[in-house]
């Protein structure tokens, strides 16, 4: 009994497709969007702890907390810093769980940049 080898090209086992049309796809990116974070003054929370929570949560420069604790104290509120939802979720969180644990009633929000 004898064996040949038959060899087919693949190109006429499966047919070719070629197409002179490119297909585009356009895809739209937009930039993330960014939420601003707020402090709020009160009248219980010392400032000592408020230049804690800007150093420790929000990576603020001794300096650069006092002067923003110096700003919500005097305007009743102050922007933090702007983040993106989830950092900006994050650090609120954090902020706050801090401010309960040493019994303070320090306040922070956040809100959608314009």
């Amino acid at each position: 009994m004898y064996f040949t080898r038959l060899f087919v090209p693949l190109h006429h086992i499966m047919p070719q497709e070629q197409s002179s049309i490119k297909e585009r796809v356009r895809i739209d990116l937009k930039e993330p969007r960014r939420y601003k974070v707020y402090i709020y003054n009160d009248d219980f929370t010392t400032m000592e702890f408020v230049v804690k929570v800007l150093v420790e949560v929000f990576l603020k420069s001794e300096s650069d907390a006092e002067l923003l604790m110096m700003q919500v104290h005097r305007s009743d509120k102050a922007i933090v810093g702007v983040y993106s939802y989830d950092i900006a979720v994050s650090k609120v969180q954090k902020a706050t769980r801090m401010a309960r644990e040493e019994g303070f009633p320090l306040r922070l929000s956040y809100e959608p940049e314009k």
